[in-house]
C-alpha cells in the first residue's frame, strides 16, 4: 500500500532557523519521513515577495536546506530541493491564477497583515498571490496532506478550492489536499517580550535562540531572558508569562510535562533552571549546528543533492503538468514527446 503523500515548504529568509521553526516544523518534518511519501521545499520564490538582499539569498538557501538535512532529513526517504529549481511551480501558479477570484485572494489575512505594516501601496503583487503560489507548491505534486498550523490553514482551504474548482472546469487533474494537524506545540515566545510570539521578523536579536547560535550566545541569551516577580519556577501565563515560556522551552525539548519540570526545580530559583535549559538547549542544537557547517564548507557536493532532488521532484511534477496543460487547452510544443 503507497503512502500519503505530504508537501511543505520553508522560507530562506535568514541566516539560521530559530527555536519556533524547529519545534514547529522542521523536527516534526523528520517523523514524518517514516509515515509519509514527504516532499520538502526551500520555498525562495516565496521568499521574493518581501524586500531582501539577494547577495544573501544563495547562501541563505543553502544553509536552510543544510539545517533541514542536519536535523534529520534523508534524502533516501524524501525529496528535499529548491523551489526556484522546478520552474513548474512558476507556470501552475499562472495558471491557477487565472482561476482565482480578485476578492478570494484580497480575503487572505497574511497578506492584509503583512501590507498593512508598510501599506498597500507598497506591497508587490507577489505577496498579493503568495497564496496561489503556495497551492501551486502543493498541487505541482498531488499531495494528500500538508502540515499546518492555525496560521496557515487559509492558504490550505484556498489550496482545496483551486484544486476543486479546475477539476470541475476541466477534468478531474488534482488531489484536494487536507490538512495534516501537526502534533499540538506550545507556542514559543520571544525571550525578551514573553507576549510576543518568537519570530524573525518583529523579535529583536537577544529575544530569538537561533539553531546555529553558538553555545556561548545560547547561554548568554536564555540567562539575560526575561523572568518575573518573585523566584518560584511556575507555569502561569497571566502571573509569570516569563518563566511560562521558559518552561515550555524546557519541556518541548526535553519531553518532559511542565509539571515534572516545575516539580524538579521547587526551590530552586530561576538560576539553576536557566543555567540547566541553557545546556539542555546548547545538547539539542550541537550535532545539528556542527553537521550544518560541515554541509556548509563543501557546498558543491550540497548542490549535488540538491539538484538530484530537483530532478526528482521535477519527474513528479511532470505527470501533473502535462495533463493540467492539456485539459486548459494548451498548445503542446512540436517535438516534446
Amino acid at each position: 500500500m503507497s503512502r500519503p503523500r505530504v508537501f511543505s515548504g520553508i522560507q530562506p529568509t535568514a541566516d539560521s532557523f530559530h527555536l519556533g521553526n524547529y519545534l514547529g516544523a522542521v523536527r516534526q518534518w523528520v517523523a514524518l519521513q517514516d509515515t509519509h511519501d514527504a516532499f520538502y521545499c526551500v520555498v525562495d520564490l516565496h521568499a521574493l515577495t518581501l524586500p531582501y538582499d539577494p547577495a544573501l539569498l544563495p547562501r541563505r538557501s543553502r544553509v536552510a536546506a543544510a539545517q533541514l538535512l542536519a536535523a534529520g532529513l534523508d534524502p533516501d526517504r524524501c525529496t528535499l530541493f529548491v523551489q526556484s529549481h522546478v520552474a513548474e511551480h512558476a507556470e501552475l501558479c499562472w495558471m491557477l491564477g487565472c482561476l482565482t477570484g480578485f476578492g478570494e485572494a484580497n480575503r487572505m489575512t497574511q497578506f492584509k497583515d503583512k501590507s498593512s505594516r508598510d501599506g498597500h501601496d507598497q506591497a508587490s503583487v507577489g505577496l498579493f498571490t503568495y497564496p496561489v503560489l503556495q497551492a501551486a507548491d502543493i498541487l505541482l505534486y498531488q499531495a494528500d496532506q500538508v502540515p499546518v498550523g492555525e496560521d496557515q490553514r487559509q492558504h490550505l482551504e484556498l489550496s482545496r478550492a483551486l484544486a476543486n474548482r479546475f477539476n470541475h472546469r476541466f477534468g478531474q487533474t488534482f488531489t484536494p489536499p487536507q490538512p495534516y494537524i501537526l502534533a499540538e506545540v506550545a507556542k514559543i515566545y520571544d525571550l525578551q517580550d514573553p507576549a510576543a510570539k518568537m519570530s524573525k521578523s518583529s523579535s529583536s536579536p537577544q529575544g530569538i535562540i537561533d539553531v546555529l547560535d553558538s553555545p556561548e550566545a545560547i547561554r548568554r541569551k536564555i540567562a539575560r531572558a526575561v523572568t518575573d516577580a518573585g523566584t518560584e519556577v511556575r507555569a502561569d501565563p497571566e502571573a509569570k508569562p516569563g518563566v511560562t515560556n521558559l518552561l515550555r522551552i524546557y519541556s518541548a525539548l526535553s519531553g518532559e510535562p511542565v509539571a515534572a519540570v516545575e516539580t524538579r526545580y521547587h526551590g530552586a530559583g530561576y538560576g539553576a533552571f536557566k543555567k540547566d535549559l541553557a545546556e539542555l538547549v546548547v545538547a539539542t542544537f550541537a550535532a545539528v549546528r556542527e553537521k550544518t557547517h560541515q554541509l556548509m564548507a563543501d557546498q558543491a557536493a550540497l548542490d549535488r543533492l540538491l539538484a538530484h532532488g530537483a530532478a526528482r521532484a521535477r519527474r513528479a511534477a511532470a505527470p501533473t503538468m502535462a495533463a493540467a496543460r492539456e485539459r486548459m487547452g494548451l498548445l503542446k510544443a512540436a517535438g516534446s514527446g
